[in-house]
């Protein structure tokens, strides 16, 4: 048989030289006593660089190594390309490195198990929730990344020249799935990027990330949209146990499975939970870090890790439809992070002009949006779900920065 990769480590113990190879598919030990293989190829090993790539002609056995269940012995190694040494980062992980070593060296830090295993939980975690929206009768759509306005009040945007024009990278694509609504399209999804301008610098934050994001019409009302979201987050956390397997190991996690439906606690009694452990917050301030921080510890004291809160003031965003002094938004949190935000939408057009004057906004900068009000809006609503986050929190990995290939953020926009 024919195994392709890099050097992981090199052993020399005189009689026997030990070779472990690295490829997508895990470690394997390839072994050479110095009386059963060639002459050549026991000493071609000594020429051999970590992280050198090879392809080895081999022979498969059972091994008696506790590490390993089968080992090979070799007749052939061909050395397909030479990695210069020293290594800047170690793959291997026989020295650490701190985060912006590994970022700069990104490519090399992708090598470790550990962090393949991240990324392939990712694209598995995209599978199941594509598998779940198009089976519930969604359809997958792409969206506008630049934009002429802003698609939220009250957020940073990064500005680009467009030919003549001023433009922007697109906050969401809160507007065009609403445009879907009046579409008649009814139920839209979409794996999409976030661009935020947001001068952060948390283990939670990032500049550029992704989201699934989410639109249906034809709803009561916002709980319509959170039986499915809790119902999407179970199916992707229930196959991500049972199918990676073996991806979870190389990480160290074992996965809890939430049942549903999830916890529901409003907006009043979560400002009540954090007045009483000390906090300061007053009734109609967002949620902070501390505050989202302090409301999962007595979450987790009740054995509760997803948890949606509801009925927020009704100034939390100009879209969502008001109720009274509140409004029909929701977030889900996880361990005390935000992972999802969204809610039932105004589809009144006049209510939705009201709206906008009371953020600040100018109409006129909507017209193209508040078009589509204009002629049949069906009740709807949506939420945006940072995938980085829900990676971050089922992995229980301490950065955000560990959930995104080559992560953006206010001090990093390299390599």
């Amino acid at each position: 048989m024919i195994l392709k990769g890099w050097i992981h480590e090199i052993r020399d113990l005189g009689g026997i030289k030990f070779l472990i190879l690295r490829n997508r598919e895990g470690l394997y030990q390839i072994v050479l006593p110095k009386k059963k293989v060639p002459g050549e190829i026991f000493e071609k090993v000594s020429e051999l660089n970590k992280e050198d790539v090879v392809l080895i002609e081999c022979e498969k056995k059972e091994s008696k190594a506790k590490d390993f269940e089968f080992e090979y012995l070799p007749s052939e190694i061909t050395v397909l390309n030479r990695s210069e040494t020293p290594l800047p980062l170690d793959p291997a992980e026989k020295v650490s490195a701190e985060m912006d070593t590994r970022l700069d060296n990104r490519f090399l830090d992708l090598r470790k198990r550990k962090i393949y295993s991240i990324f392939k939980i990712r694209s598995d975690l995209l599978r199941y929730a594509r598998e779940f929206l198009l089976n519930n009768d969604f359809i997958e759509i792409h969206t506008p990344k630049i934009i002429s306005t802003a698609s939220e009040g009250g957020t940073d945007l990064f500005p680009v020249q467009y030919f003549e024009k001023k433009a922007y990278l697109s906050q969401s694509p809160q507007l065009y799935k609403e445009m879907m609504m009046a579409a008649g399209f009814d139920r839209v999804f979409e794996i999409a990027w976030y661009f935020r301008a947001e001068e952060h610098n948390t283990r939670r934050h990032l500049n550029e990330s992704t989201a699934i994001d989410l639109e249906m019409a034809f709803i009561k009302d916002e709980e319509d949209v959170m039986e499915t979201l809790e119902n999407l987050i179970h199916h992707i956390i229930k196959n991500i146990s049972e199918n990676c397997k073996k991806e979870l190991n190389e990480i160290g996690v074992e996965m809890d499975i939430p049942e549903t439906p999830f916890k529901r606690i409003t907006y009043d009694k979560a400002i009540e939970i954090l007045n009483d452990r000390g906090s300061t917050i007053e009734w109609g301030e967002d949620l902070g870090t501390e505050d989202e921080r302090i409301l999962g510890e007595y979450m987790k004291e009740n054995d509760i890790a997803y948890y949606f809160i509801k009925r927020f003031p009704a100034k939390k965003i100009f879209y969502i439809m008001p109720d009274g002094k509140y409004c029909r938004g929701f977030d889900l949190d996880c361990n005390g992070v935000e992972i999802t935000s969204g809610g039932q939408r105004i589809h009144d057009h006049d209510l939705l002009v009201n709206r906008i004057r009371e953020f600040g906004l100018n109409p006129a900068n909507f017209e193209d949006y508040l078009k589509v009000f204009r002629y049949g809006m069906p009740p709807h609503g949506g939420f945006g779900m940072g995938i980085e986050r829900l990676l971050m929190e089922i992995l229980r990995l301490n950065n955000i920065r560990e959930c995104i290939l080559f992560p953006r953020d206010r001090n990093r926009i390299k390599p």
